[in-house]
C-alpha cells in the first residue's frame, strides 16, 4: 500500500473551517499519511488539526505550533509517542487517539510533559482492556480533567468507593 507524504501542497489543498467547538480546523483525514511532517506549512494558523484515518505510527514530527489546542488522530496505527512534545505543541488541551495501537499505560508516559492537556481519548485501543485503565491514566497524567469522556472527579470518586468497599 502506498503512503502519501504530508506535503505543504496537501496542507494547502485540505479543507479549513471553523468547527463546532469554534476552533479553526485543518482537516487532513484519510490521506494515507504515515509520518507527521511539514506542519510548519500551517504557519501556526490552526487551533485544531484532524489527522484521522491515516497510517501514522508515531506521534512526533511537530514544529512549534503554540496555537494548536486540539489534535485528533482517530484510526491510525499509533503505538509510540515521542518525547518533548511540550516544546512543539505546548498548549495542547485535547488529544483524541481512538482506534490506535496504544497497549499500555507506559505508552502514554511521554504525555506527562503536556502540562495543559485536559482531555484524552483512548477508546478502541488495547489499553482499555486493562482494569481501571482510566484511573491508571489519571495517576500518570494528573493534569487531565477528562479521560474517554468521563470526568476526572467521577474516575477518582469510583476509586474512593472501591477502597471503601475493601
Amino acid at each position: 500500500m502506498f503512503a502519501l507524504r504530508l506535503s505543504t501542497d496537501l496542507i494547502l489543498r485540505s479543507p479549513q473551517f471553523m468547527n463546532a467547538c469554534d476552533e479553526y480546523e485543518l482537516d487532513l483525514r484519510g490521506n494515507k499519511v504515515s509520518v507527521i511532517e511539514n506542519l510548519g506549512g500551517t504557519q501556526n494558523q490552526f487551533d485544531s488539526i484532524d489527522l484521522s484515518d491515516n497510517e501514522i505510527v508515531k506521534l512526533e514530527g511537530f514544529p512549534l505550533l503554540p496555537r494548536l489546542k486540539t489534535l485528533t488522530l482517530n484510526h491510525n496505527r499509533i503505538s509510540r509517542i515521542s518525547k518533548n512534545l511540550e516544546a512543539s505543541i505546548p498548549n495542547l488541551e485535547t488529544l483524541v487517539l481512538t482506534g490506535n495501537r496504544i497497549n499500555s499505560i507506559e505508552d502514554l508516559q511521554n504525555l506527562r510533559e503536556l502540562s495543559k492537556l485536559k482531555r484524552l481519548v483512548v477508546l478502541d485501543n488495547e489499553i482499555t482492556k486493562l482494569p481501571d485503565y482510566r484511573l491508571q491514566i489519571m495517576k500518570l497524567l494528573p493534569q487531565l480533567r477528562m479521560v474517554d469522556f468521563k470526568r476526572a472527579a467521577a474516575i477518582l470518586a469510583s476509586e474512593d468507593v472501591e477502597m471503601a468497599d475493601s
